[in-house]
């Protein structure tokens, strides 16, 4: 686990169900930030003993990106005592993860605001008090720097075929934010510069 800058924690590991078959690599990222006295974990899979600690000695909550990265966030609300925020699941799913739902434009009590992504429930977390930008699926660095996930190469499975152009647009308005620093779950933390090129590219 490193420390981004003043307030944000960022750590990497490998997800259990990452095999060859899949079209994203195996280790992933999640973070921590301190808004404001309270410890909000993002994307949280296998915390460091440190950051366990922590969460356990303070107020704390829990926020995945998209539902899909369920994670450890259950597991760990249930050790911590957090409330756990979660975007809509999908259609169908049978075992959904157990938390209050939020959805595109909703600001949570634990100073989140949520941006459309690439999906209805792949939303973009925004976390005003440090300039920091929360991205899921949507936004992704798989070697070649952060690239929207429209326009990485064919690997990615016909099922999650986006109208490119349709969610680019969508997502313009968090160039009207005053990003410093963006946080993706797969790959590593970037600059306002790598948002700009990743939502001009085309």
């Amino acid at each position: 686990m490193h420390e981004v800058r003043a307030g944000i924690w960022h750590w990497e590991a490998r997800h259990p169900e990452w095999n060859e078959r899949q079209w994203w690599g195996p280790l992933v990222s999640s973070y921590a930030i301190d808004a404001g006295g309270r410890l909000v974990l993002f994307d949280p899979l296998s915390p460091p003993a440190e950051l366990d600690t922590w969460a356990q000695e303070r107020e704390t909550a829990i926020v995945p990106s998209c539902p899909w990265h369920r994670r450890d966030a259950e597991t760990l609300a249930g050790r911590y005592g957090a409330p756990l925020y979660v975007p809509p699941p999908d259609e169908g799913d049978p075992s959904p993860v157990d938390g209050t739902v939020f959805r595109e434009g909703d600001r949570l009590p634990v100073g989140v605001e949520a941006f459309p992504g690439m999906e209805p429930n792949d939303l973009v977390l925004w976390v005003e008090s440090h300039g920091a930008l929360v991205a899921g699926d949507t936004l992704q660095d798989r070697g070649a720097g952060l690239q929207f996930l429209g326009d990485l190469p064919n690997n990615v499975p016909p099922e999650l075929a986006v109208d490119a152009e349709q969610a680019r647009a969508r997502m313009q308005p968090l160039l009207a934010l005053p990003v410093e620093v963006v946080l993706p779950t797969h790959g590593a933390p970037t600059g306002r510069a790598a948002l700009e090129a990743a939502l001009e590219a085309g």
